[in-house]
């Protein structure tokens, strides 16, 4: 198998923090999306979405996103368990990956994509035609961010992670998100005291660094 990367971005780094608390080694291909090489014909010739990470299967099969690649290890390698045992587990990690891409990960995109001249023209990641950017989005960012971000807050002050007592793949989704959005100009608030111990805690482990 070989799983192609990218150091910086934040989908590929979920892969590789999860990969990282299961002590998994798989063979990585690094891929320079600063010059724009997941466009390139070779690279969609393999990937025609032309993102990642991808995972290529020893019979050349791809899967592309984040979660569907952690879900095919989650499987290969039970222990220790990332997306939760009980069913009520699972639907915990579920629901709270589910709100953090759609809330605090698309505020990150909206305020990246939407606010930097570099990404004229190319407003979605991926192998798209040219789609302009929307500079509103970049204020509905801040809103959504600044909601997400006082919601995740309220759910830590009384959890240890963010979906329960156990760490999961919500805490990887959650950490790579805020690390990201960070990037993008929308910061933790101070008075966000719960997010920041959560956030100490998480970025002591090992696995953040990889």
């Amino acid at each position: 198998m070989k799983l192609y990367d990218a150091g910086w971005a934040p989908s590929p780094r979920r892969v590789r923090i999860f990969l990282a608390e299961k002590a998994i080694q798989v063979e990585r291909v690094a891929i320079d999306l600063r010059t724009g090489e997941q466009l390139g014909e070779a690279y969609l010739a393999r990937v025609p979405r032309g993102v990642v990470p991808a995972l290529e299967l020893d019979d050349g099969e791809i899967i592309t996103e984040s979660a569907a690649i952690c879900r095919f290890f989650e499987v290969l390698h039970p222990g220790p368990p990332l997306f939760g045992v009980r069913p009520v587990e699972i639907a915990r990690v579920e629901s709270w990956v589910r709100r953090i891409d759609a809330e605090g990960y698309a505020a990150g995109v909206y305020a990246f994509r939407n606010g930097h001249a570099a990404f004229a023209g190319k407003a979605l990641p991926g192998h798209w035609p040219a789609i302009a950017q929307i500079p509103e989005l970049v204020e509905r960012a801040r809103v959504m961010w600044r909601g997400f971000v006082a919601a995740l807050d309220r759910q830590l002050e009384t959890e240890e992670w963010v979906a329960g007592d156990r760490y999961s793949y919500a805490d990887i989704v959650a950490l790579t998100t805020i690390d990201f959005a960070e990037r993008a100009k929308l910061p933790l608030p101070d008075d966000a005291v719960h997010l920041a111990r959560w956030r100490a805690a998480v970025t002591a482990r090992p696995s953040a660094d990889a």
